[in-house]
């Protein structure tokens, strides 16, 4: 027998923000290979299946991308059914190609189930819109993580050209991050904003400038997205004055003039 396999996007975290499609397929799973960041009431969506946890987070044990990739063809040959279950959206920033190459060479079918993006999760958290009328015509999703033998991104150049930036799997380099992009030319004032366990109960939001970033990232969780632009002067009109940090203030009493 040779099963189907499907890439399913989980969401940013909270059960109910995975689509419908996802919600059925995961009922009718036989085998779920499972994100670290995929919560327990998500997998309880499908308590007929068997669910094998192979996660990977930064600076942790981690399961090899070789073994999974293996295990994706294996299980496909045994099971009629077989989930891949990742954080958010499966094909950003996920490594699902790699999977998808594996399940090709070996002739085993597969489909691709969106899901929606962190990125998304903590915009709505915020209460602001990534692109903004007159403010915010592009948006731009980069990781400044380096995979071991890759050649490093030039995604300071990304971030500099974009109205609107996110920054994913990036909280544990904030003070790098930061000193690289005010070198070149970012300003320190520019509105920053760091978002832990979008869409949780335990979710916690910072906005704060680009010179402070870091001790934003101290004071806060992890898995976390940086999110930089002019959007977030809108949240910051919205938050008490006690909320919105002296140089954010200052931005926008200077707007007002």
């Amino acid at each position: 027998m040779t099963g189907k396999v499907y890439l399913i996007g989980a969401g940013p975290g909270a059960a109910d923000l995975i689509t419908l499609r996802g919600a059925r397929i995961l009922a009718q799973a036989d085998i779920i290979f499972y994100d670290a960041l995929v919560q327990p009431d998500l997998l309880a969506l499908a308590p007929q299946a068997q669910h094998v946890a192979v996660g990977k987070r930064c600076r942790q044990l981690s399961t090899d991308q070789r073994f999974i990739n293996r295990a994706l063809v294996e299980a496909a040959q045994r099971h009629g059914v077989v989930v891949r279950l990742k954080g958010g959206d499966a094909t950003l920033f996920g490594r699902a190609q790699e999977e998808i190459a594996a399940l090709r060479g070996a002739g085993i079918a597969y489909e691709i189930v969106p899901g929606i993006t962190s990125a998304l999760a903590a915009s709505a958290d915020l209460g602001i819109s990534l692109t903004q009328r007159g403010v915010s015509r592009s948006v731009v999703f980069v990781t400044p993580r380096v995979g071991e033998g890759e050649s490093a991104s030039d995604w300071i150049k990304s971030v500099s050209a974009a109205d609107t930036a996110v920054l994913y799997m990036a909280s544990g380099q904030a003070a790098g991050i930061a000193a690289s992009l005010m070198q070149h030319g970012l300003p320190g004032s520019t509105p920053v904003a760091y978002v832990s366990n979008a869409s949780l109960p335990n979710m916690q939001k910072i906005v704060t400038t680009l010179s402070n970033l870091h001790e934003a990232a101290q004071n806060a969780g992890s898995p976390a997205l940086i999110i930089l632009g002019e959007v977030l002067r809108a949240y910051a009109l919205g938050t008490s004055t006690q909320e919105i940090p002296e140089e954010i203030s200052q931005l926008i009493n200077i707007g007002k003039r």
